[in-house]
């Protein structure tokens, strides 16, 4: 089923079956419990179309997540606000006792974008994705020496996720164990971070490409139907292997995060594809608590009565990377996008 169907499909399911709930923010929510939505990237890229998507908004937050930055001044700078709500609800909880003066939101982020040393102090987000995908376990400890009259300031070393994640695509591609995590409990646990993470942690999971899958996959490179030889795949660097993806979500919110996230992982899984010369094969989400907030619905039911549009392409430029997060908004290429418009959703931090 097309990606936009199963979409409306689901948000069918939580208006008609969904029972109320309520939430950390005040908001009240309709939810259901334990959905899953699944796409061939054959069919194209999954971009919703029955609303318009802030494409450029969201891979910015992807980059600045595969980065390992926690700080909102990457994301200000270049126009994408997803994050501005938590950060400034978690300086209001500070700011009084941290300088003794309030300020609003907007005033708040023009500092981030003007003030180096406001940003480096107020504009960071905790231990979130970035931080756990790209520097797990990392620690700043003060630690005595055997006398206790110095302190020796030690920054651990964390572990690369993401890295090691495509080490072992490269070595061991059958590996169960293709895994990474933001969910660190110890993290969690002590409030090192403004938002415990919604979406928790993603699996890839590769196969073997059929003959005729290889076969099909040079013709498509070859401008005449000639007989495909051997040196024809090495020539036009023909795959060997399919990648896909799987991530799990705890908190859904259907209206506005899972249409983002969705779009998220597809990219994420387009960029591992290159990376490692696979073909992106399935995205999965497994989907915990599916919800709309109460101030959404009448966005959805107006969302429910469009009819989707063919899904568009995202292609990246033929350029070598040293690192995934060496991507930038200019390498990733947009195509045959056709939306309806935009649906203001309310966000509720």
């Amino acid at each position: 089923m097309n990606i936009d169907k199963q979409y409306q499909k689901l948000l069918q399911d939580i208006i008609h079956n969904g029972v109320e709930k309520k939430d950390r923010t005040g908001t009240g929510t309709i939810s259901v419990f334990g959905r899953q939505i699944r796409h061939k990237m054959s069919e194209g890229f999954p971009l919703i179309t029955t609303k318009k998507m802030a494409f450029k908004t969201m891979v910015t937050e992807l980059l600045w997540f595969l980065r390992g930055d926690t700080s909102i001044k990457y994301l200000v700078d270049n126009g994408c606000h997803i994050w501005d709500g938590d950060a400034y609800k978690n300086f209001e909880k500070q700011c009084v006792t941290g300088t003794g003066k309030k300020m609003t939101q907007e005033e708040f982020i023009n500092f981030i974008k003007t003030d180096d040393e406001f940003a480096k102090k107020w504009g960071s987000l905790g231990k979130i994705y970035g931080f756990q995908w790209r520097n797990w376990g990392k620690d700043f400890k003060q630690i005595p020496n055997e006398t206790g009259d110095k302190v020796y300031d030690i920054t651990t070393t964390g572990i690369d996720q993401i890295a090691n994640l495509i080490s072992e695509l490269k070595t061991n591609p059958d590996s169960r164990r293709l895994l990474v995590s933001a969910w660190n409990v110890e993290d969690v646990e002590s409030g090192s971070m403004v938002l415990p993470p919604c979406h928790y942690g993603f699996q890839v999971y590769t196969r073997e490409l059929s003959e005729s899958e290889r076969y099909d996959l040079c013709a498509a490179q070859k401008s005449k139907m000639t007989a495909i030889s051997e040196e024809d795949y090495i020539k036009y660097n023909i795959p060997t292997r399919a990648i896909s993806l799987m991530w799990n979500q705890r908190s859904c919110d259907f209206p506005l995060g899972i249409p983002a996230n969705i779009m998220s992982y597809a990219l994420l899984l387009t960029m591992f594809a290159k990376q490692l010369n696979m073909v992106p094969d399935e995205l999965i989400g497994n989907l915990g608590d599916c919800h709309i907030y109460l101030n959404q619905i009448e966005g959805v039911k107006e969302q429910l009565t469009r009819e989707p549009y063919e899904l568009p392409t995202v292609k990246l430029l033929d350029r070598v990377v040293n690192d995934i997060s060496e991507y930038t908004l200019n390498d990733i290429i947009l195509e045959n996008y056709q939306s309806h418009p935009k649906i203001y959703f309310p966000l509720s931090n």
